[in-house]
């Protein structure tokens, strides 16, 4: 189990360090504190235990962190227009990172996904810390794909010979998110990397990469294909797509959740604090906010009014002017795995 942060407006900046460091449940703090609210056993027959349900959200998160973050500097020094994403990795937890905690005080964006690790089966190194980035495009992923190795090769038959080639490490994840790009821009490779997609593009592309897996699972395994939790997002910098899915008639995936409010209690300049204390120095005034959308594993303020439990199998999209729009994934039901998973 992972745990990532994403923050996406069309125009109200938040400064890294407080959606990041500041609060007493921000993501850095995730690495062994979990806040869990609503997440309640679904299972009609009782099968899914409160153990399961634990394991599934309250690993240690101790093998990296990254971050990536929208900016148009390359845009003011004329290279394309539009957002980039800059990127941050660490192969430590992000707590004593000196240089983060500098990088966050100072700098301020209007789209970001943070990403704090719990690796699986594959190196603690920086090139394996989520977010991936593929041109202006950024993915992350909390949970498993079941059973990688034995599709991996699979895998990359599919993929794109250009996204194939931006793979720089071993995960699961990052295999995904290969396999995504290329089903996204229809396989034209990196020269298409620059291009803005649509939402409903961007979902589509992620429902036919989860079936492609199932697939592949299921082809080389059988019925003793166990089920993947795909805790997944990807944006531009201006839209955002995210998906809490787990292709088993019972079981849950990890926890995740949204706000449109929380923005407001994450901003120093507004009269709020995400651990309920008073901010005198506050000078705007909450309507004044911009609007914006958050998506985290954990909520980073303890005030459970501002969050939503995104349902399991479904899908929040984000539009450039900030409409959001939640709706469940449809799949046949049968890639749905009888096996039972793991507790990731």
């Amino acid at each position: 189990m992972c745990r990532w942060f994403a923050y996406v407006s069309a125009d109200e900046e938040c400064l890294l360090e407080d959606v990041l460091i500041i609060p007493v449940h921000s993501i850095t703090k995730q690495v062994h504190e979990h806040y869990l609210p609503k997440l309640l056993s679904h299972d009609p027959h009782e099968m899914t235990t409160e153990h399961e349900i634990s394991a599934r959200n309250r690993l240690f998160n101790v093998d990296g962190f990254g971050l990536a973050w929208y900016t148009k500097t390359q845009e003011a020094f004329g290279e394309g227009k539009g957002v980039r994403p800059a990127l941050y990795k660490n192969a430590q937890p992000p707590l004593h990172d000196t240089n983060f905690r500098s990088l966050c005080a100072n700098t301020s964006t209007k789209a970001c996904f943070a990403h704090i690790r719990a690796a699986t089966a594959t190196p603690v190194v920086s090139v394996n810390n989520h977010p991936f980035v593929f041109g202006r495009m950024t993915f992350m992923h909390n949970g498993v794909v079941e059973s990688f190795i034995s599709i991996s090769r699979e895998m990359c038959k599919l993929m794109d010979d250009d996204s194939y080639a931006n793979i720089s490490g071993s995960t699961d994840s990052e295999h995904f998110a290969a396999l995504f790009i290329t089903y996204l821009t229809d396989g034209k490779g990196k020269a298409s990397w620059q291009q803005q997609y649509s939402v409903t593009k961007m979902r589509d592309a992620m429902k036919k990469t989860i079936e492609t897996v199932i697939k592949l699972q299921q082809t080389k395994l059988g019925d003793k294909c166990e089920a993947n939790s795909l805790n997944i997002a990807a944006t531009d910098g201006c839209v955002l797509v995210a998906m809490r899915f787990r292709n088993h008639e019972t079981e849950q995936p990890p926890s995740l959740y949204y706000s449109t409010k929380a923005g407001v209690t994450l901003n120093r300049k507004y009269p709020d604090h995400p651990d309920g204390k008073k901010n005198p120095n506050a000078y705007k005034k909450p309507e004044d906010h911009g609007r914006h959308v958050i998506v985290a594993s954990e909520p980073p303020t303890y005030k459970p009014k501002e969050w939503t439990l995104i349902e399991k199998n479904h899908c929040v999209m984000v539009e450039a002017d900030g409409r959001l729009k939640v709706e469940e994934i449809e799949y046949p039901t049968e890639l749905n795995s009888t096996a039972r998973g793991s507790l990731i």
